[in-house]
C-alpha cells in the first residue's frame, strides 16, 4: 500500500495529492499540502515499524508476536513504539486506516463537475491500485489476516471509522436531500468492500486490470438488481 497520505488518527490531517488540472467530469488529484519535516519522519518511523510487524507476524504469528518483539526488531524501545501506536492491535488496523485515509482524499480530489459515479469509480480504482503494486506486500498482510481471526477482528475494530471518513467524503460531493447521508453510508460501505473483493480476486486469478475488474462487478450487480427489478 502506498504511504503518500498521513495518518489520519494521529497528528497528521488529510492531504490531497497535486491537482493536474481537471476537465470537467474526471477524477484528477487534489492540491498538494507539503507535510512538515517533523511529519515526514514520524510517518516514515511508523511505516517502519509496520513493515517490521508485518515480517514478524508472517513469520512467527499475529498471536504469538508481542509487542516487545516488534520494538526490539524495530530497533526501538517500548516508550518509543506506543508513541505511535497505543497496541499492536492499533498497528494491525494502520493498513485500513490509511486506506480510508486515500480513498477520502481520492474522493475529494476528483473534480466538483464529476459525476458520483465517476468519483466512485476512479477513486476506488486509483487505491486499489495501489495496493496491487506492490503485490508481495498485499499478499503478505492478506495472508496475516486469513491466519489470524484475532488479527482480522483488530483491523475491523476500525472499520466504523474509516466508513465515516469516507462517507463524509462522499456526502460532500451529494445533492442536499433527506436520504443524502445514508447514501453516503451506503457509498462508502459499498466502496471499502469492493476494492477488497476486487483486489483479492486480481490476485487469486493474476489478473491485471483491475479498473476492468470492478467494471465487471459493478456490472454484474447492477444486472442483478435489475433482474430483481423485473421480477426475474
Amino acid at each position: 500500500m502506498d504511504t503518500s497520505c498521513p495518518y489520519w488518527y494521529s497528528e497528521f490531517q488529510v492531504r490531497a495529492p497535486l491537482r493536474l488540472n481537471p476537465t470537467p467530469g474526471e477524477c484528477r488529484p487534489g492540491s498538494a499540502v507539503l507535510p512538515s519535516l517533523k511529519e515526514r519522519k514520524s510517518r516514515a518511523v511508523r511505516e517502519s515499524i509496520w513493515n517490521v510487524a508485518m515480517d514478524l507476524f508472517a513469520v512467527n504469528g499475529y498471536d504469538e508476536t508481542t509487542v516487545e518483539d516488534i520494538a526490539r526488531a524495530a530497533g526501538i524501545s517500548l516508550r518509543s513504539f506506543f508513541r505511535y501506536f497505543t497496541s499492536k492491535g492499533d498497528l494491525m488496523a494502520y493498513a485500513l486506516l490509511l486506506y480510508g485515509n486515500q480513498l477520502a482524499a481520492a474522493i475529494d480530489a476528483c473534480a466538483p463537475g464529476a459525476s458520483v459515479r465517476a468519483a466512485f469509480r476512479e477513486s476506488i480504482s486509483r487505491i486499489a491500485q495501489q495496493g496491487l503494486a506492490d503485490e508481495a506486500r498485499t499478499r503478505k498482510h492478506l495472508d496475516i489476516l486469513s491466519r489470524s481471526p484475532a488479527a482480522a477482528a483488530a483491523e475491523m475494530s476500525r472499520l466504523s471509522e474509516v466508513q465515516a471518513l469516507v462517507a463524509q467524503a462522499y456526502e460532500r460531493r451529494l445533492p442536499e436531500g433527506s436520504e443524502r447521508e445514508l447514501a453516503a453510508r451506503a457509498l462508502a460501505g459499498v466502496s471499502l468492500h469492493l476494492t477488497g473483493v476486487a483486489v483479492r480476486w486480481c490476485l487469486e486469478h493474476r489478473e491485471c486490470d483491475l479498473p476492468a475488474t470492478m467494471d465487471r462487478a459493478l456490472a454484474g450487480l447492477e444486472a442483478l438488481f435489475c433482474r430483481g427489478t423485473h421480477g426475474r
